[in-house]
């Protein structure tokens, strides 16, 4: 039977049975909180550790520009093939061994990119090291099984908090580790192996057993099926700007997409047990978090690599920029904002139990409208992007914080960890769309009357353009988040936990709702 929303029917004749009593919900220690914080962290370091270091990772393998792209185009295709698929065998198998599991390839990932010299074992340990974006949803999933439902905004928030923070450490990390006059970014990887092992046994000691599992069969025809989807949509957003978007190539991958998209959702529509189940996925709660996702990534990335190219652009040639060195960029002007993320992501989880979790999302989306218009109109001075950049971080953790609890609060016990799969590919989508566009922004308009042997440098308009559409992604996030507020106050419908098929074919009996205010 599939599960529902909405109060199950009564109109149906069931079946009586006496099931065992649920366990009695953990109260979950803060220990629990600061690991899965430490393994959320890790994933976040897994996707911006190489934007520092891509020249570097260049020179020293001899690759072209074309080659060395894979090295993050493969984290973010493994990312988006494996969370779906390793959220819901979470759910259906545990969410402690599958989290083991997926530490283990992230470590033996890590270990692979310290250790190799070529390109393509590189590409394959970043693949590996993707499928660790499943950590993320696993955390959460255990969290909503451990901690008490009047402490679970704060830890979700705490945990979600460490994404922001460990995505600008690893670009500060990135930096330190790559100074001097013969750069070497096996270093970068020695470190990523190392807090993976630490991760590891972190998880294996402090994360407790599942207590229920809701077992079922595999639905591996649904996996293959979003695999190919979402591979034929992020391939060509994520290479677009090299291949041309409006190449053939381009083209016929976005034409699949759409093709295989209908034909997934039709086999979803029809599978006993479907790896998404439909009625989750166009839930209003659920779509709405996972667009504002896909806008919040597109504005993340659009800071990341808009504020580290502006800042490293030499003054002199350019006029404009701050000529500042990979550690330089790193340590000043993105390290202030990474550790703001983290204290901001707090103060998220107080204002979700205090105000609800759609009103967070919109006055963290407020931060966000603010801290780009700064960006775009007064990044000609070191202050402004500092302060502009914290105020981002900001918008980005009450972000984090907000949508989790979303998703918590609209889906029930036993989907959390596939919906919150879905809603971590709607960020990693928004952060290769907005990679890929500021990309194109800058590529699209560059300085005439340079310097000979001078490299292409973008307009100086063009990062305004790019900060001005990462802006407009953040009013958009408070339209949806409004919007979503409004149709909830005239139709509220409060999700139930239905019961869960078990392995036996029996259901588990149902758990109390989550107590999040959505």
């Amino acid at each position: 039977m599939h599960p529902t929303f909405g109060p199950p029917s009564t109109g149906k004749k069931t079946v009586k049975s006496s099931p065992a009593p649920a366990p009695e919900r953990r109260t979950g220690s803060l220990s629990l909180v600061l690991v899965l914080g430490l393994a959320a962290m890790v994933v976040s370091m897994m996707q911006t550790l190489v934007i520092p270091i891509l020249g570097i990772i260049q020179n020293n393998l001899g690759a072209t520009t074309a080659q060395v792209s894979w090295v993050t185009t493969a984290t973010l295709l493994s990312a988006a093939v494996f969370t779906p698929l390793l959220g819901r065998l979470g759910d259906q198998r545990g969410t402690k061994p599958t989290l083991l599991a997926v530490l283990v390839v992230m470590v033996a990932g890590s270990v692979l990119a310290a250790a190799t010299s070529s390109m393509l074992w590189l590409i394959v340990a970043r693949v590996m090291q993707g499928a660790a974006t499943a950590i993320f949803p696993l955390a959460l999933s255990v969290l909503r099984a451990e901690v008490e439902p009047a402490r679970l905004p704060g830890a979700m928030a705490m945990v979600s908090g460490t994404l922001g923070f460990g995505s600008g450490l690893a670009l500060v990390s990135a930096g330190l580790l790559t100074t001097g006059a013969n750069p070497d970014y096996h270093q970068v990887f020695w470190l990523a192996a190392a807090l993976a092992v630490a991760a590891l046994i972190a998880v294996a000691v402090a994360v407790p057993a599942p207590r229920t599992r809701t077992g079922g069969r595999t639905d591996w025809l649904g996996a293959a099926g979003l695999a190919l989807l979402l591979v034929l949509l992020l391939l060509p957003i994520s290479q677009g700007h090299t291949w041309g978007w409006t190449s053939a190539r381009t083209l016929t991958l976005f034409a699949g997409a759409a093709v295989t998209a209908v034909f997934w959702a039709l086999v979803e529509r029809r599978v006993s047990d479907p790896l998404v189940d439909m009625k989750m996925f166009v839930h209003r709660p659920v779509l709405f978090t996972n667009v504002a996702g896909l806008l919040v990534g597109f504005a993340m990335f659009t800071q990341f690599i808009g504020v580290s190219y502006l800042v490293q652009t030499p003054s002199e040639i350019a006029g404009y920029g701050f000529g500042a060195s990979i550690l330089r960029a790193s340590v000043l002007y993105l390290l202030p904002a990474a550790l703001v993320s983290l204290v901001a992501a707090q103060f998220g989880g107080v204002l979700v139990r205090r105000i609800g979790a759609r009103l967070t999302l919109a006055a963290g989306a407020a931060f966000g409208v603010v801290g780009f218009a700064w960006l775009t109109l007064a990044h000609d001075t070191t202050a402004s992007v500092i302060l502009a950049g914290m105020v981002v971080s900001v918008a980005i953790s009450f972000g984090y914080a907000a949508m989790p609890a979303l998703i918590v609060a609209g889906v029930p016990h036993h989907q959390t960890g596939i919906a919150n799969g879905i809603n971590s590919i709607s960020r990693s989508t928004g952060s290769a769309i907005g990679s890929a566009v500021i990309t194109s922004i800058l590529a699209s308009k560059t300085l005439d009357n340079l310097p000979a042997g001078a490299p292409a440098l973008p307009a100086e308009s063009q990062y305004t353009l790019g900060f001005a559409l990462a802006g407009m992604a953040f009013v958009l996030v408070i339209a949806v988040a409004m919007v979503g507020l409004a149709i909830r106050r005239r139709s509220p419908s409060p999700v139930i936990d239905t019961p869960a098929p078990s392995r036996d074919g029996a259901t588990e009996p149902a758990r109390a709702r989550t107590a999040v205010t959505a």
